[in-house]
């Protein structure tokens, strides 16, 4: 596949240490296979490293692993600014603030995605449309958000 046509999914720092949790394994596995066989662009950024750094050696490793394969986004002020946004306008409280900036990053890096094992902040059918909202209010596009199961593909 062309480069240019792949689609680029963004990786919060749960999908990494999922590889290493029995309930979210197989799917992050399946996921991160995908990105090793380059289905897909993979993009994470520098917030998830910094959060990796306090994590097991395993999902450390598995981050070392995978960046060959990933763009990492920066904590730009465009992105900052857009996590202020998504706090302002009452989506997460200041206390989950890094669950706002993981979905700013993503949607100031221009993914199509958001994969995310975060029920409570992130993959949330109330909060998703809602991000969606302050994206087009802050000139950004839409982003879809997902658990990884929903983006990897299953053979028949």
């Amino acid at each position: 596949m062309n480069e240019q046509k792949k689609i680029r999914i963004y990786a919060d720092t749960s999908v990494f240490g999922g590889v290493f949790d029995e309930e979210f394994e197989a799917a992050s596995k399946a996921f991160f296979n995908a990105v090793k066989k380059t289905r897909f662009i993979l993009v994470t950024s520098e917030l998830v490293r910094q959060e990796i750094k306090a994590a097991p050696e395993a999902v450390r490793k598995l981050f070392q692993d995978v960046l060959p394969f990933a763009e990492i986004a920066e904590a730009t002020a465009e992105g900052i600014k857009l996590q202020q946004a998504y706090i302002s306008a009452g989506i997460v409280a200041n206390m989950y603030a890094t669950d706002a900036l993981h979905v700013a990053l993503a949607t100031t890096s221009q993914v199509s995605a958001i994969v995310s094992w975060n029920f409570k902040h992130i993959v949330n059918f109330q909060k998703i449309p809602l991000y969606n909202a302050v994206n087009v209010l802050q000139g950004y596009r839409e982003i879809a958000i997902y658990s990884p199961p929903e983006v990897i593909e299953y053979e028949d």
